[in-house]
């Protein structure tokens, strides 16, 4: 896995790639790719790559150039079945000089164009130069796994596979957009192409664009396929269970692919013992394993860690977060992320990436993707609840079994019908609403745009973040189950901008280490798509096709557990004695004044709520959590603070000009 970059520069000529504006680029982004790193330049094109070597690792160096320097690739990412592409290619008598998959990404695109990325199983962004028709083509893989962002000036086109790399160019301007900040604290995350920052964008995911002098075409190439209203799916339970089985243990072998050791993440759920499973199984040696736990019980997985690792043998390492770690290491969280997050969660899986790498380990297997695909969220189940309800909206009954769903929450654990009547009617009869399913979600979330500054609140009064989700939809959308719009909703916007991003790749390369998804194979994925909705959410048990497979090969213990999602504890991260040194820095009046984004009182308000009653709600969780980062990423990338030095260099450069 690596970190690109690029300066394309139009028929203008101002702003022509600079060697130092390149390595400035890879210095800001060198943890991506800590081993070596490249640099390829004309008057036309700067084409810039750091390396974290796993396949391969004794050539492959890029950027790379093919057919007598006509074309230059700088790639991220894995394409993990090369070896069945380099056959084809092989076959077509087209001869490779390395075992990259590199240099089968490059040739596959020289042989087929665009439409090569339909072969492709694999997490990536790829950027290829193209010297004759002076056009450079930028592609994303169909999840987003891979970043890739880019901006727009008068003269160039920039592009980077983190933001900071963009904002070493003096010429880009830096600003916090305050819609992205209102999609932000709705949806977790912005809606691409969107991202926190004004004229910086990203390459969705399934998305190619071609860029010449002529300006920029954006073209997909694929979309999330979810189950259709009218499923005429007759596939029989057992054959579609051999058959998903067989789908995800060989989306596990070429996952294995790797010229490093390869470990795992351990969580203590269904899918990472799943993963875990399927290594043990394939793979018999001994299999190293991390995992993360709390000292606080209510977050805390490590019994159910502990057996899966016991079971199956593995070398495991257990990290154990504390409050006092999580509140020192959320600026780390925010530089990386690059996005305010609404909760802590990412920084433990900084913590546990770090750990990885302590180990002198580059790859790890994760379960994430099985809820989205599966069914496991507890809002699918959520959803199907409340329409049941809103048959019979005076039912005293119906609304308790939402009481069931959130055991891990305490204000909902031990919630009054009366309560729960109230939270989870929120617009009860609007079933013909396509985003029914996460109406309650956005709703509470949008709450804490409360504590935005009035200039901002004024400049928001007439928009609606909702409205931004129409232009990704898929054309079929209004077509789909009940469940396929959930799925797809979370999918497309959740999973891919937030778990994917700043809970995955953001803090996994932040340690350089690579995070490898079986569950997100897009095989799996479209297979999962023909099953009925029953094989997937079975009245109220979730993930019940990949339970039912994996009987008697995990532990029952985790089998059978009652879905608990991936938490850490927010408030008293930022608040218990001795207080974190730059809480006071950026949440002082001062501070909350200058940076303009919220309302000082009633940021002082919430935070001595918080600190008197030591039990915040999750509403204000989320926003002290949302207001830290904003801050702290104002901080960082609009004061300078983002800026490498001169003397950075990325590692072990090599540089070529034409």
């Amino acid at each position: 896995m690596c970190g690109i970059a690029g300066i394309f520069n139009n028929e203008s000529g101002e702003h022509t790639p600079a060697e130092q504006q390149l390595i400035s680029m890879l210095a800001a982004i060198r943890h991506r790719g800590p081993d070596e790193s490249g640099i390829y330049l004309n008057q036309k094109i700067g084409l810039g790559h750091v390396r974290l070597s796993i396949i391969d690792i004794f050539s492959g160096q890029q950027p790379m150039a093919a057919n007598n320097g006509q074309y230059r690739i700088v790639y991220n990412g894995e394409l993990f079945n090369f070896p069945e592409i380099r056959h084809k290619l092989e076959k077509l008598g087209i001869q490779f000089t390395t075992q990259s998959d590199t240099e089968v990404v490059l040739k596959a695109y020289i042989q087929w164009g665009p439409s090569c990325l339909q072969q492709f199983n694999g997490q990536f962004s790829i950027a290829i130069w193209d010297n004759k028709k002076s056009e450079l083509f930028l592609a994303r893989d169909r999840l987003g796994i891979r970043p890739l962002f880019y901006t727009q000036t008068s003269s160039n086109f920039i592009f980077c596979s983190e933001i900071k790399g963009i904002f070493q160019l003096p010429y880009v301007d830096r600003k916090i957009n305050h819609k992205a900040l209102a999609q932000i604290f709705t949806f977790w995350t912005t809606i691409t192409p969107y991202t926190p920052f004004e004229q910086i964008f990203e390459l969705p995911p399934g998305h190619f664009m071609t860029i010449n002098n002529k300006g920029t075409s954006q073209h997909r190439y694929w979309n999330l396929p979810f189950t259709q209203k009218k499923s005429d799916s007759s596939i029989p339970f057992e054959t579609a269970s051999e058959e998903l089985l067989r789908l995800l243990k060989d989306s596990v072998k070429i996952r294995l692919r790797a010229d490093v050791e390869v470990a795992a993440y351990l969580s203590g759920g269904l899918d990472s013992s799943i993963t875990t499973a399927l290594i043990h199984e394939l793979s018999p040696a001994m299999l190293h394993t991390f995992s993360i736990g709390f000292k606080e019980a209510e977050f805390d997985e490590t019994n159910y860690q502990q057996e899966v690792a016991s079971f199956f043998n593995t070398q495991h390492t257990l990290n154990t977060c504390t409050l006092a770690e999580i509140g020192e290491n959320f600026p780390h969280t925010i530089r990386h992320a690059e996005f305010p997050i609404l909760r802590t969660g990412p920084t433990p899986l900084y913590l546990l990436s770090k750990s990885v790498r302590q180990h002198n380990i580059k790859v790890v297997i994760t379960g994430e993707g099985a809820d989205e695909i599966l069914a496991g969220y507890n809002i699918f189940k959520e959803d199907k609840i409340r329409r049941f309800w809103a048959r019979n909206p005076q039912s005293d009954i119906r609304p308790l079994l939402l009481g069931r769903l959130y055991h891990y929450l305490p204000a909902l654990k031990e919630a009054r019908p009366a309560f729960l009547k109230m939270f989870f009617g929120f617009r009860l009869n609007e079933t013909d609403n396509p985003y029914y399913s996460h109406l309650i979600r956005w709703h509470n979330t949008s709450r804490i745009q409360h504590y935005f500054a009035s200039h901002i609140v004024n400049q928001l009064e007439k928009y609606e973040p909702v409205d931004e989700i129409a232009q990704n939809m898929a054309e079929n959308f209004t077509h789909l189950s009940d469940l396929g719009k959930s799925q797809y909703l979370e999918s497309s916007i959740f999973m891919s901008g937030y778990l994917l991003s700043s809970q995955g790749d953001r803090m996994s390369m932040a340690n350089s280490v690579e995070g490898r998804y079986p569950f997100l194979d897009h095989r799996l994925i479209e297979y999962a798509a023909t099953l009925p909705d029953n094989y997937k959410l079975n009245c109220l048990t979730e993930k019940f096709i990949l339970k039912k497979m994996m009987k008697q090969k995990i532990p029952d213990s985790v089998l059978n557990r009652r879905k608990q999602a991936y938490r850490a504890p927010v408030s008293p991260c930022f608040t218990s004695r001795p207080t974190p040194e730059y809480i006071s820095e950026m949440l002082n009046s001062t501070s909350i004044n200058n940076f303009g984004y919220f309302d000082p009182a009633k940021t002082s308000q919430l935070i001595n709520k918080i600190c008197k009653c030591k039990n915040a709600t999750e509403v204000e969780n989320m926003a002290l959590s949302g207001i830290i980062s904003t801050q702290l990423l104002h901080h960082f990338f609009i004061t300078n603070n983002i800026l490498v030095s001169p003397d950075v260099r990325p590692a072990n450069l090599t540089v070529t000009i034409e």
